[in-house]
Order: structure tokens, then sequence, then C-alpha cells
């Protein structure tokens, strides 16, 4: 299905402000798991899953879905960054 561009609208407007206030809560929810049960990955486990059952219907599921990806992605670049100890 192919999505159209268009001019905005009043209701077009609501809708995305209805998005961005999901995932600014959904951020909040996640942020206070992760700063209870750790970062980590099953921190980050956590968190998603508690965000997306708060927010409900098809925005939970793409909430949960990215902070999924954020998660793994966050992990394996601070295991990139980690300093790499050296054999004398």
């Amino acid at each position: 299905m192919a999505e159209k561009v268009g001019m905005p609208t009043m209701s077009s407007f609501k809708d995305s402000l209805i998005d961005w206030g999901c995932g600014l809560g959904g951020g909040i929810i996640y942020a206070l798991s992760t700063a209870l049960t750790g970062s980590g990955l099953i921190g980050g486990l956590i968190g998603a899953g508690l965000a997306g059952s708060v927010i409900k219907g098809a925005r939970g599921t793409a909430l949960a879905t990215m902070l999924g990806f954020m998660t793994i992605a966050g992990a394996a670049s601070q295991a990139s960054a980690a300093p790499q100890s050296e054999v004398m």
C-alpha cells in the first residue's frame, strides 16, 4: 500500500500529536523501568515490555519493536566501544 503525501489537515496534525504523546509516555515508562532494572539486555527487555503493554494497540506494538531494536543496538555499540585489553 503506497502512502500519500499531501497537505496537512487538522485531523492528521492531531493524530501526529497523539503519536508523539504516546511515544513520550512510553519513553518515560521505559526510562523509569531501565533506571530500576538496569539498561542492559534484561532491563531493556523489561522496559520495552512494560512500555509496550501500557501503550495499547498498534502504537504500543510499534513502541515495543522500536525499543527492542534500540536495546540491542545500544548493547552492540557499548560492546564495540569497550576498551580492548592489551596482551604483553
